[in-house]
């Protein structure tokens, strides 16, 4: 008999919504900081046609929700990233691919891949850019979030881009990288201040792997070889194409950001696997890396028999990479879950005493019920609650325009309140966390919980 379960990624908050609307004069509990000014946007997955097969929560089209900051005041829009895919799905009147968890679709005749768009955001040379990492960027409009079109820096683009290029903040260059199932498997860009892709050159890993983030310091570029790996022959013995294993070891690998795969070095560590980083620096001989760091993941994979799910729990660690006598420490910086780690963009790359971790909900699904602020210097943390039956997303760092410490400035985030069933911008002073939300910017529908953040001031 065909199971009658509701997949959870299409239920309650997860669900997608089919309007895009545009609201001029949001609703405010508390007060909008005078100084604060820009624009939060967000990214996530929202199906427009029903699926194909099983759906994932990573398979859905990139829609961007924006609030518009100005004044006291706010505004919202939610649009659609119109891609390629998104635009033949939308003359088909229903859905044309399928996700993740069916098998490739080799007779297509579209391709078997539809970019989706739907991950993350970055602003660069004055543009922002949806990010999906299995394809090119899409270039966005400032401020009504209308799809310009995809961004392939005047055809130079070779590879597929990331969903978390790195943008230094100093000299303005931005860090990206691509993977694929096939060879190379992994390639290495810089693009200029200009926006002006300057080279893409290949680095020699043994095989396919998925690699989500990466990071940068002031002088340095650090991959991850991780043990969750694409094969083919897998697939073809009916075993998933991609999976956790076990027994290979984690690599790190760091290079001068503009050397190539001569000068790379390698420093191998026990198997995990790091979806996100937080941030990492220089210190004399050491390259220090914080980031969210589990024992395994089962995250793409429908059956949990080839994963431990015990081991999928995120928690924050650092590693110190001695770049003179290549030994490696691994420390574990808190026991309490937690993803989607932020900085202060404008220290991205150099040593932070602060970062944004969104504390887990106790949940079999990824729901945010706070946000944890450490302050690295003196090693304690505190907590800002989202309240009984609220949760929230990505955290994103919004500086005080005349700031002058690190932390000053503001936390915004969306809140979904499963009891009201409203969705709300939250705007928490970063100095001090524990406290209530400054404000509490209304939304006039529902925002599903998404992916990745952006602050555009």
């Amino acid at each position: 008999m065909a199971s009658t379960a509701v997949n959870p990624y299409l239920a309650g908050n997860f669900a997608p919504i089919n309007t895009e609307i545009s609201t001029d004069t949001l609703e405010v509990i508390g007060e909008i900081p005078p100084e604060l000014s820009g624009m939060f946007v967000r990214n996530g997955p929202n199906p427009r046609w029903s699926p194909i097969g099983q759906y994932h929560w990573f398979d859905g089209d990139g829609m961007l929700h924006g609030v518009q900051i100005k004044d006291g005041k706010a505004t919202y829009h939610n649009r659609y990233v119109r891609t390629r895919g998104w635009n033949i799905e939308h003359e088909a009147g229903k859905a044309v691919w399928s996700g993740i968890l069916e098998p490739p679709q080799m007779d297509n005749p579209h391709g078997m891949f539809k970019n989706r768009a739907n991950t993350a955001l970055v602003w660069h040379n004055q543009q922002l850019l949806a990010l999906w990492e299995g394809g090119a960027p899409h270039h966005i409009s400032v401020t009504d979030l209308a799809t310009i079109g995809e961004h392939t820096y005047n055809n130079k683009l070779v590879s597929a881009f990331t969903a978390h290029p790195k943008v230094d903040p100093v000299t303005g260059e931005m860090m990206f990288f691509g993977y694929a199932i096939t060879p190379p498997y992994l390639q290495y860009g810089v693009v200029s201040a200009q926006g002006e892709l300057l080279r893409t050159i290949p680095i020699e890993i043994p095989t396919a792997v998925m690699m989500h983030d990466f990071a940068i310091t002031e002088n340095y570029t650090i991959f991850m070889d991780l043990p969750l790996t694409f094969s083919m022959e897998r697939m073809q013995r009916g075993e998933p194409m991609m999976m956790f294993e076990k027994d290979r070891p984690s690599r790190f690998g760091i290079m001068p950001r503009h050397g190539d795969n001569s000068n790379i070095r390698w420093f191998e560590c026990p198997p995990c696997y790091v979806f996100h980083t937080l941030n990492a620096y220089e210190s004399g001989e050491e390259v220090i890396l914080i980031a969210c760091r589990r024992n395994s993941t089962n995250v793409l994979v429908s059956q949990d028999t080839y994963c431990d799910n015990k081991g999928d729990t995120p928690l924050l660690h650092r590693w110190r990479f001695n770049l003179s006598t290549g030994v490696v420490t691994e420390e574990k910086l808190d026991d309490v879950p937690g993803e989607f780690p932020r900085v202060n963009e404008n220290l991205l790359g150099r040593k932070t005493q602060y970062g944004y971790v969104g504390k887990m909900a106790d949940s079999q699904h990824p729901l945010f019920c706070g946000v944890i602020k450490y302050d690295f210097e003196i090693g304690k943390s505190q907590t800002h609650e989202f309240g009984k039956n609220r949760y929230g997303g990505e955290t994103v760092f919004a500086p005080h325009p005349r700031s002058t410490t690190e932390d000053e400035g503001w936390l915004v985030t969306f809140v979904y309140d499963e009891n009201s069933q409203t969705s709300e911008l939250v705007v928490i002073n970063a100095q001090d966390v524990t406290s209530e939300p400054v404000a509490q910017i209304m939304i006039p529908q529902r925002v599903p919980y998404g992916f990745h953040g952006i602050w555009i001031s």
